[in-house]
């Protein structure tokens, strides 16, 4: 690889860290964003951090505030409700089609992530975990092979990416996902159906489960 290709530019950079600490729940909702401490923090410019909070603002992860502040953006539980809406009807078409074109290439990184993730769930690692389950819903549409649906995937990810993580029950996710990862690898379309869309009934109460328990002082919850 060469010095270009390596280059990641100031701003991607920073809006990569702050999109991992938002969605690792580092950063919690609610939390300010300002321009100045942020720059400090990662050792740049202001202007990087401002194109970066522009870029997370358009992703749906962040809530403008006048001149150089932002904060977390705090999704209502109206908001949890539309996305998990969205979720279903985008993830029973991509597993659906995931199962009928899958591809060898494409089995085989579909499980290096169940593999990262299900490695990630017994070290306890909930970030790694959470990241790698991401990953793995990410493939399944890429196995899809729909390039509308990989573009409707592209503009809601972060706000995807969100919503997988509220939940701890890192070892239950990984198992429900080597169930559809085994129906997939079958091309077992009908079973893949059923198993996908109790995996999305199975998130809907862990999210619910998570929201109802008690904040720590930051305004997260408290991991099992």
């Amino acid at each position: 690889m060469t010095a270009a290709e390596e280059f990641i530019p100031e701003s991607e950079r920073v809006t990569r860290a702050l999109r991992d600490q938002i969605i690792d729940g580092t950063r919690g909702p609610g939390s300010k964003l300002v321009e100045r401490e942020i720059a400090a923090e990662l050792g740049v410019s202001r202007l990087p951090v401002r194109d970066a909070l522009q870029r997370l603002a358009g992703e749906g992860l962040v809530t403008p505030r006048p001149r150089t502040w932002a904060v977390v953006r705090e999704f209502t539980p109206s908001d949890i409700a539309d996305l998990s809406e969205v979720r279903s009807a985008l993830e029973l078409l991509g597993f659906r089609l995931a199962a009928q074109r899958r591809t060898r290439a494409g089995l085989a990184r579909l499980r290096a992530d169940l593999d990262a993730e299900l490695a990630a769930a017994a070290a306890g690692d909930g970030p790694a975990a959470r990241r790698a389950a991401a990953n793995f819903h990410e493939t399944v549409t890429d196995l899809a092979d729909n390039e509308l649906l990989s573009e409707l995937d592209a503009t809601l990810r972060s706000r995807m990416r969100w919503l997988l993580g509220q939940h701890d029950d890192f070892d239950a996710v990984a198992e429900e996902h080597e169930e559809l990862y085994r129906a997939i690898e079958a091309r077992d379309v009908e079973g893949v159906q059923e198993l996908a869309v109790a995996h999305l009934e199975a998130s809907r109460d862990k999210v619910a489960a998570r929201k109802r328990r008690p904040a720590d002082p930051i305004g997260q919850t408290t991991p099992l």
